[in-house]
């Protein structure tokens, strides 16, 4: 499979996912301030302002992965969403996803799971993948309802894998199957 790493532009009902770009990096950096959404997805690495902005200005270039900027009208992001760990002899990846403050509960995070997956298993657009994985942690009930909804299957469980000061937190691994895509995606209508 030969892969154009640019990740396209996504268009949805209430969304457009765009390739984040440098001048992203000010809406990261806030987002990567909010603690409840850092706990949530298991950031514990502390990233300075100038690393936020070297990442965003590289981000489309990066092989290996794609990452979105989750956004309304194409300019103010939401959140972001990536593949990472894109493996095209496997056909494989792993999916990322965080909405930012303000944002969560309104549907965004929903449409632009659903867009990516259209993208990762979709031939033409798309990628041609047999599995897309994730992790979400035990804290994060919500996010783990929402991957179950969308079609994902439970596959494990690694045992507190995160502390955050006073107790640590399971992740639980979940996947879709490129055979387990056309029933979830008739589910989501």
């Amino acid at each position: 499979m030969d892969v154009n790493w640019v990740p396209p532009v996504l268009t949805g009902e209430m969304i457009t996912l765009r390739p984040i770009r440098a001048e992203d990096s000010d809406a990261l950096w806030d987002g990567l301030g909010d603690p409840e959404g850092r706990r949530m997805a298991g950031l514990t690495q502390e990233f300075t302002r100038e690393q936020v902005a070297q990442w965003a200005a590289t981000a489309a270039e990066r092989e290996g992965r794609f990452d979105w900027a989750t956004t309304v009208d194409g300019e103010a992001i939401l959140g972001r969403i990536s593949l990472e760990r894109v493996d095209p002899v496997a056909r494989s990846a792993n999916l990322r996803s965080l909405t930012l403050p303000g944002h969560r509960g309104r549907g965004y995070g929903r449409e632009a799971i659903m867009l990516v997956l259209d993208f990762a298993f979709g031939t033409d657009p798309g990628l041609g993948l047999h599995r897309v994985g994730l992790e979400v942690l035990s804290i994060n009930p919500r996010a783990a309802a929402l991957y179950q909804s969308l079609g994902f299957v439970p596959e494990g469980r690694r045992r507190e894998v995160l502390g955050d000061g006073e107790r640590f937190a399971d992740s639980l691994v979940m996947g879709m199957l490129e055979d387990e895509y056309p029933a979830a995606k008739a589910s989501w209508a």
